[in-house]
């Protein structure tokens, strides 16, 4: 019986329990899209300048990066469901404290809370989909996991406008979160538990020379394992490796939806054509998310990756290189277009990879160690522009991070083979490393 067949049943299941399992994706993303692009403007109403508004805002990246060890931590205790229901109500809560903030500190406390609560919730369905979904359609259902948070972050800007123009007050949103928060929660608390309906597949099982063995079970819950600081250590190989070709590609994402917004101003469009054209660009990104993981799956993850990353690096190269020419706002959609064909494209590729080379038994707390890693990446890219323009300009600005995207691209060319199981007979274990990588990437 091939892999395809082995793997249908479980296909079959995952299909039955898609509400459960992307559904609660999906309505935290639509209540956070909602909210996300408000957050500054609720700050300048409580006493924010612009640069405060801006930090405030940064809160909840500054939080979700804080909260993804922790969150690899709870989820190896206390197991995925667990996680997801006491984030839901702390997000409750900080959603509840954000809407009724007397003072600015307590409002960027609240979004700051809202990021670790969105880390957990993260890392626990990561992790699910990394021991419940087999190697064969693994870059498939990631790529739907995370196609189902942008679904919510496209969605969720379009449900702001109208509640503002119904009610008028930027407090409708946070509200509106609360009711996705709400309705998450009972669907996570009170419908079909997919960790109980959806046993761990085993792990294939090899020798030395790479061949395969009798498999070796995966417990569908995991038990604790050695904690968050000692797996990164462990596997401190694949992370300082592969982990920073994977940062990367977070910080050229990054640096999509922080650039096209400054360049647009850079060049004298009004608001309206600026958001009509990285809505564009978003609208293409959306569109394209499957496709990735098609391709991951039927063709090996460098065939979408290595792609993405040179559609973006040279699109914010020569758009940099366009900044002179006589006709700018030409050149600055169809950049962004290409922008958005390249972040499509690289749909589910952080996820897929991190389920890629976590280990099979226990993947929590890597992935918590992997997803603060390429967080980080995301994180530090608005620094690295501001610096740069401050220093230079806006287009230099936009060269510097299309050659880093190249150098990450390489660096994917480098370790991907290496790391990342591929078809055939020689491929490694679930989770683990090639055989040829040295044991402590293990």
């Amino acid at each position: 019986m091939g892999a395809s067949d082995e793997s249908e049943p479980i296909r079959r299941v995952l299909w039955r329990l898609a509400p459960m399992i992307y559904g609660p994706t999906t309505l935290f993303g639509l209540g956070e899209g909602a909210v996300v692009p408000l957050i500054p403007v609720i700050a300048s109403q409580l006493g924010a300048d612009v640069a405060t508004s801006a930090l405030v805002a940064a809160a909840l990246v500054v939080g979700q990066l804080c909260g993804n060890l922790p969150a690899g931590w709870a989820v190896a205790r206390i197991g995925e469901r667990a996680t997801m229901i006491i984030a839901g109500a702390l997000a409750l809560g900080g959603v509840t404290a954000m809407a009724f903030a007397p003072v600015l500190g307590v409002f960027a406390a609240s979004v700051f809370v809202i990021g670790i609560c969105a880390a957990a919730f993260g890392v626990a369905r990561h992790a699910f989909m990394t021991t419940r979904v087999p190697l064969t359609f693994r870059a498939r259902a990631l790529s739907l996991l995370g196609g189902s948070f942008r679904l919510g972050m496209f969605v969720g800007p379009f449900i702001a406008a109208l509640l503002l123009w119904v009610f008028g007050d930027e407090h409708a949103t946070i509200w509106f979160f609360g009711v996705c928060l709400v309705a998450m929660i009972a669907l996570v608390a009170f419908g079909p538990e997919p960790e109980k309906r959806l046993a761990a597949p085993p792990a294939i099982a090899r020798d030395e020379k790479g061949d395969a063995v009798a498999p070796a079970p995966v417990p569908a819950r995991r038990l604790p394992g050695t904690g968050v600081v000692r797996t990164a250590w462990r596997n401190r190989d694949v992370l300082a490796r592969l982990g920073v070709a994977a940062a990367s590609l977070s910080a050229l994402r990054s640096t999509r939806q922080v650039l096209l917004p400054l360049w647009g101003v850079a060049i004298g469009l009004d608001g309206s054509t600026i958001a009509l054209v990285v809505g564009v660009s978003g609208a293409i990104d959306f569109a394209l998310f499957y496709a990735s993981g098609q391709v991951m799956d039927r063709f090996g993850r460098l065939w979408a990756a290595l792609p993405a990353m040179i559609l973006m690096s040279s699109g914010l190269i020569a758009l940099a290189l366009t900044a002179a020419s006589a006709q700018p706002e030409l050149f600055f959609a169809l950049f962004a277009a290409v922008l958005g064909v390249g972040n499509g494209l690289s749909s589910g590729i952080l996820l897929t990879l991190g389920a890629d080379v976590a280990p099979a038994a226990n993947p929590a707390p890597f992935l918590g160690s992997w997803r603060t890693l390429t967080d980080a990446g995301g994180a530090v890219a608005p620094l690295v522009i501001s610096g740069i323009t401050a220093v230079a300009s806006l287009p230099i600005a936009a060269a510097v991070m299309g050659v880093l995207g190249l150098v990450g691209a390489g660096g994917f060319v480098r370790w991907v083979p290496r790391f990342v199981p591929r078809a055939g007979g020689s491929r490694p274990p679930a989770g683990g490393p090639h055989p040829d990588a040295p044991d402590d990437a293990a």
